[in-house]
């Protein structure tokens, strides 16, 4: 683990009620926006291309073409980890279920009364994150964003995070 990633994390853990500060330099990054923006193409793209790690912490999930992506990472060997929020138990077309189903393990956020979050973490080196829920609406019709950086240091801070909602998260049935 190199310095700055190491530094990130410690911070990020020993203050998990503070902000981080953070200076990216040369973090290359992509904007989308939806409606028919492309975001749900790059984040299908984004975990096609993941050789390790795919951590997610969504609010909304029902985007079949999403799912399939991580399924397909799965099947090739990737560690794929999913956290939902609470409201994804009773969602009609929630995709925790196919998640499930493919052996990915998913765990619910109920710790909150809303676990907004949408962020996903690849390969310890890319942040995915806006407000682009990862479903057909927030593709389709919705005014959304997605922000894809590519920095080590700031994604150790999100994998922390991750992290602590894991731990009081509970796995799904």
């Amino acid at each position: 683990m190199n310095m700055s990633r190491a530094l990130a994390l410690v911070l990020a853990v020993s203050l998990p009620g503070m902000g981080t500060d953070l200076v990216l330099r040369n973090a290359p990054a992509q904007v989308y926006f939806s409606p028919r923006g492309g975001c749900e193409e790059a984040v299908v793209a984004t975990i096609d291309g993941a050789r390790e790690q795919v951590l997610v912490q969504m609010y909304t999930f029902t985007s079949a073409p999403i799912a399939a992506a991580m399924k397909r990472a799965h099947d090739r060997g990737v560690d794929v980890r999913v956290i939902l929020d609470k409201s994804q138990r009773t969602e009609r077309y929630s995709g925790l279920t196919y998640l499930v189903h493919a052996g990915i393990p998913v765990w619910v956020d109920d710790s909150h009364p809303i676990a907004h979050n949408k962020v996903m973490m690849v390969d310890s080196q890319i942040v995915a994150t806006g407000s682009f829920n990862y479903t057909k609406a927030a593709s389709q019709a919705n005014a959304e964003n997605l922000l894809i950086i590519r920095d080590p240091a700031l994604t150790a801070i999100y994998i922390a995070n991750w992290e602590v909602h894991r731990n009081h998260a509970h796995a799904a049935d």
